[in-house]
């Protein structure tokens, strides 16, 4: 079966007037994601964009559609086995690959730190609410298709016209789980630190926690 073309990629009508950027890199973003991750990936990335777009437009910021759209489509790059290292954090993996396609596109180094910096925070809570508006859309984004943060925020005729053009699976709320944790248990020591520990302490009887306490008491230092 011959892969859609950009102009078939579905496009829910808002009354915010939020669509995906009408450019030639938003469309390349879009073919490449799409040929790169599955399905499930693919519309929960796409519905994180239109999340926090609408979210950044509720909250009156100023911010770049563009850059905004690469920083979702990208933000789950890491978990693909095509994007993911040995040793690096998932989000780090997915924040170096955006970095390198906005760099053959001569994309200013600004706004590559900015695209970078939104994806590889974004499941750090508690930090990037206070940086750009790019950064702080992108966890908005994420974490209302995945935690149903600020649910209500968002009207029901947006949700639906969303989720309609971007289905979720019958069983998004496990399928994305095991998402996470097929894209890193492989590499259980980058989830110190960050919400994916509980993603491995759920799928893995056999996971143990790194403690940094106990990193503290291990280490070389006396007293």
């Amino acid at each position: 079966m011959p892969p859609k073309s950009t102009s078939q990629v579905p496009k829910p009508s808002l009354t915010s007037g939020v669509t995906i950027p009408d450019s030639k890199l938003a469309q390349e973003v879009t073919e490449l994601i799409r040929d790169t991750e599955p399905a499930l990936l693919f519309n929960h990335s796409s519905r994180v964009y239109y999340f926090a777009a609408l979210a950044g437009k509720r909250k009156g910021l100023t911010f770049d559609p563009e850059l905004l759209y690469v920083s979702a489509m990208f933000h789950d790059m890491g978990l693909t086995p095509k994007h993911s290292s040995a040793n690096g954090r998932f989000e780090v993996d997915g924040a170096n690959t955006a970095g390198d396609f906005l760099r053959r596109h001569n994309i200013p180094q600004q706004d590559i730190d900015t695209v970078w910096t939104s994806i590889a925070l974004h499941t750090t809570p508690g930090i990037p609410q206070y940086m750009h508006p790019v950064v702080a859309l992108l966890t908005n984004g994420v974490e209302m298709d995945v935690l149903g943060i600020e649910y209500s925020e968002f009207s029901d005729a947006d949700r639906e016209a969303i989720v309609q053009a971007y289905p979720r699976t019958e069983h998004f709320k496990e399928d994305i789980i095991q998402a996470f944790y097929n894209g890193i248990k492989h590499k259980p020591e980058t989830t110190f630190g960050n919400v994916k520990a509980d993603v491995l302490a759920d799928k893995d009887p056999k996971f143990q926690r790194m403690n940094f306490c106990s990193i503290i008491r291990a280490s070389a230092w006396q007293g």
